[in-house]
């Protein structure tokens, strides 16, 4: 029997080779470039899908939605519409279309700086930066990560993490389901969670933190700050010379806090599950214990109110 000779080798491998590739499905690709100029409003409202938003210098709106699917316009009606002063872009699933899993797809835009935005998905993470103006935004399931935006932040989410980072106006996020980061916020800050930590750093305003189950760490605070959980630790530090006070609760765990020695303040501190102690110098009034302590610092001011049921509470100087 004869041998196959290296050349015939090479040819049967080119004859095999294609019939063992896979075709790749085509991808859809949907452009539009509508008209808005700065000072005008974005508003996107989709049935699922992941929102990237990017401000730029450039007049006009340039949406583009990518899916690794070539059938995503069979299962979802895309509107795209411009007006005075507001575009508006839609992603409806199709009634009666046969719902497949694994519909992923999602929406990059462009939009001039200082455009309002409000987006909602019913299923994805929002990434927005580089604003000048106010942002709203919702999904029922991803993650929020908001950047470089001058103007007031409202955003939910049901079921991801929340990441805030350099933002100039008050901030109100909301998550049912994963931890809250927020730093250089210049402005006042609410922060609530069902189901994670919260990480605070850099809030010039009042920062309000509030989680069910998680710890919360409050850094360089600026103004008063109110921080509850029922499920770990407290931790907070005050900026020199903030005097706001503060109301700090926690249900499972213990409660640290720094201060600057020199301000004002009238304290209040209690626990159920150990001992409170001040590195601090404090004014006793009334009865003092092992297990509270309350009076002045200095000549007393705003209340520092503390309450720990699941460990101790300890007072520093910075």
């Amino acid at each position: 029997m004869k041998r196959l000779s290296t050349f015939s080798w090479i040819a049967v491998i080119l004859l095999v080779v294609p019939a063992l590739v896979v075709p790749v499905r085509a991808e859809t690709r949907i452009e539009k470039n509508l008209k808005l100029e700065p000072g005008g409003r974005f508003i996107l409202d989709a049935d699922g899908g992941a929102v990237v938003v990017r401000g730029s210098r450039e007049a006009g709106v340039r949406v583009v939605v990518t899916s690794q699917r070539d059938d995503l316009e069979k299962l979802y009606d895309f509107k795209f519409e411009e007006g005075p002063g507001e575009v508006r872009v839609a992603a409806r699933r199709v009634p009666g279309s046969l719902w497949k899993r694994g519909v992923s797809f999602g929406f990059e835009v462009r939009v001039p700086e200082t455009t309002g935005i409000k987006l909602h998905t019913g299923g994805g993470a929002i990434d927005v930066s580089a604003l000048r103006a106010g942002i709203e935004l919702e999904t029922s399931g991803g993650s929020l990560d908001i950047s470089d935006v001058t103007g007031d932040v409202a955003a939910q989410t049901s079921g991801g993490s929340i990441s805030v980072d350099g933002v100039k106006g008050a901030v109100r996020v909301e998550t049912s389901g994963g931890s809250v980061h927020a730093e250089a916020v210049t402005g006042p800050l609410t922060a609530r969670t069902s189901g994670g930590s919260i990480s605070v750093s850099g809030v010039t305003g009042d920062a309000d933190a509030e989680t069910s189950g998680g710890p919360v760490l409050v850094k360089e605070a600026g103004g008063h700050v109110r921080a509850y959980t029922s499920g770990g630790s407290i931790e907070v530090s005050f900026v020199r010379r903030n005097g706001r006070g503060g109301d700090l609760d926690t249900s499972g765990g213990s409660v640290r806090v720094f201060l600057d020695a020199s301000v004002n303040l009238n304290l209040d501190a209690s626990t159920t599950g150990g001992s409170v102690s001040s590195d601090i110098p404090v004014l006793v009034q009334g009865k003092a214990s092992r297990s509270s302590l309350e009076g002045k610092m200095g000549k007393g001011g705003e209340l520092l109110r503390i309450r720990a049921s699941g460990g101790s509470v300890r007072l520093f100087k910075i």
